[in-house]
């Protein structure tokens, strides 16, 4: 920790602070805009900055936040204060002390902490929690091959089921290895170079099995270079390999015989690691590697591919939606690999599977249209793109049908939008508001009336219909009070003013505000129906699908005149 680290205590990034106030990341974001009294960074970057633990404890106790903290919140502190940025050496720390270890877990305070979590919990839903913190910190960065869990779970989908022993030849923090565990494994075995990486691992990777009773064993040791299991055959290997390795010993290694394939190039490392995890795999198993899309594709890689292929090596290549690698931001391939119990018995084909339109959290299981099986002829040309989106194709839209149910669908919904928007009478009397001086928001969030989350405006008393509120608080007026002299933006519901009127007339205005808002709703919908509809006529069209309306007498057809 710096001299600065300690003069204002333990530092925490803004998803720390997120979950200590048990709001989203947004709602910090939206403090540091908007509250000029939010702590002011301590360290880190204009990226991602740190700000001192003892001063946000403080101000969001005066915001009435974060009182009350959970026990794993206050473990993480009791560790951020012990071991500083070396989280992953207290994130073991704490698994040998799950696991019945008293020497590596000195912190009087976090081994009380632990034991009151476990007293509610399983140790693993402990480690598994402190390991999402750890993922979400600053520490991430410094972590070389920590796959996120959502990578694990996508990893886990399509590895399936497996009795025999599981092997991860770059197991990181050992995601990717708990991930595929399960009662029935028979043994888990993993490798890295990083030795605090690795510790983690092996305490998670134990207390995954300390129910079962299978062994787990990982040791310290570069994988390629010096393979601390020459001799094991896994019946399922996992691996998100390390990227764009520009040494990964290709001159020692060239004589080596786990390049059935062919010898990767200096620049093709993702293919070395392909290999060697298809060299551990035993006959009648399957490896699932998380690779970079251009693996596929890249043009100095396309002899191996083609061999793979030839050889039957591949089963599946799945292309995943961005978002799930933990230290670059390139999309991700899984490439399922198996060697055959039978070697003169192999599939003729690769299945494709194209997520990369879903979601980041799956599902995972493809869709149809999502998927293909491609002859190996068709990928054994002079690219031998193994690239799922060439070969995965949208079906093709039922023009007729679609059509038709778009137009009775803009026709009920233009018929919603007339009954929505209300009459409104002109006012009697004078054309603005005499309802007396106004209040002001910042007065009823003081008093607790009303409660301001980001923009989330909310009322908390029966004295104010909700609708009411948030009408007048989002009208021109009050927006243009939110704009500063220089015309830059800021939104600022505090400085809005409310007019002051009875509840049964508020009731009146937020019933009209109600269906302005339900308008607005119908009105977005039916621009998006507009669109698609208009899209599919002009595909429609151009494809022959559909055929142009009948001319009239003049021979052409007019658009209805508007009113």
């Amino acid at each position: 920790m710096t001299a600065e680290d300690e003069a204002t205590g333990t530092a925490v990034t803004a998803a720390e602070i997120a979950r200590l106030a048990g709001v989203t990341r947004a709602a910090v974001s939206n403090w540091r805009r908007r509250r000029s009294d939010f702590p002011s960074p301590v360290g880190g970057t204009s990226a991602s900055p740190l700000f001192s633990l003892p001063q946000v404890q403080q101000w969001l106790q005066g915001q009435r936040e974060g009182r009350e903290v959970s026990g794993e919140v206050r473990l993480w502190q009791a560790l951020r204060g012990t071991y500083g940025e070396e989280m992953v050496t207290a994130l073991a720390a704490v698994g040998d002390y799950l696991l019945g270890g008293r020497g590596e877990l000195t912190d009087q305070t976090a081994r009380e902490t632990v034991d009151g979590l476990v007293a509610e919990r399983m140790p693993t839903e402990v480690m598994d929690g402190l390991v999402a913190r750890l993922l979400e910190s600053s520490t991430r960065a410094a972590l070389d091959g920590a796959s996120t869990l959502r990578l694990a779970r996508a990893v886990r989908g399509f590895a399936g089921e497996t009795s025999g022993a599981v092997f991860d030849p770059a197991c990181g923090i050992g995601s990717l290895l708990v991930a595929v565990s399960s009662g029935t494994v028979g043994s888990r075995l993993g490798q890295d170079t990083h030795a605090d990486a690795t510790r983690l691992a092996r305490v998670r990777a134990a207390l995954s099995v300390v129910e079962a009773g299978a062994p787990a064993q990982v040791v310290v040791g570069d994988s390629l270079r010096a393979d601390a299991f020459p001799d094991l055959r896994a019946d399922l290997v996992v691996c998100e390999p390390p990227t764009a390795v520009a040494d990964w010993g290709r001159e020692q290694l060239l004589i080596d015989p786990r390049w059935e394939a062919g010898v990767p190039s200096r620049r093709e490392s993702e293919l070395a690691w392909l290999q060697h995890c298809y060299h551990h795999t035993a006959p009648g198993g399957r490896a699932v590697v998380a690779l970079p899309a251009s693996v596929a594709h890249r043009r100095s890689g396309r002899r191996i591919r083609a061999e793979l292929v030839r050889r039957g090596c591949v089963t599946a290549v799945v292309g995943l939606p961005p978002g799930l690698a933990a230290s670059h931001a390139l999309p991700l391939h899984l490439w399922v690999l198996s060697r055959p119990a039978d070697p003169r018995r192999t599939s003729g084909t690769v299945r494709m599977v194209d997520l990369s339109a879903n979601s980041p959290d799956g599902p995972w299981q493809p869709q149809p249209h999502q998927e293909a099986e491609v002859p190996l002829i068709d990928l054994l040309n002079d690219e031998v793109d193994l690239t799922p989106s060439r070969y995965v194709r949208e079906p093709e839209a039922d023009y007729v049908a679609e059509y038709a149910a778009l137009r009775r669908d803009l026709g009920a919904r233009l018929s919603r939008l007339q009954a929505l928007l209300p009459e409104l009478p002109p006012r009697d009397g004078s054309s603005g508001l005499d309802e007396g001086a106004p209040v002001t928001m910042s007065d009823l969030l003081a008093a607790g009336l009303v409660n301001l989350d980001g923009e989330d405006l909310t009322s908390l008393s029966d004295q104010l219909d909700p609708d009411y509120v948030r009408g007048f608080a989002n009208s021109t007026e009050n927006a243009r009070r939110s704009t500063s002299a220089s015309g830059t933006f800021r939104a600022d519901l505090r400085a809005a003013r409310l007019p002051r009127m009875d509840i049964e007339r508020q009731h009146r205005y937020g019933d009209a505000f109600r269906l302005l808002g339900a308008f607005e709703r119908e009105l977005a919908e039916l621009a998006t129906t507009g669109d698609r509809a208009m899209q599919l006529a002009r595909d429609g069209l151009t494809s022959g699908a559909l055929d142009p309306p009948p001319t009239q007498n003049n021979g052409s057809v007019e658009p209805p005149e508007h009113d």
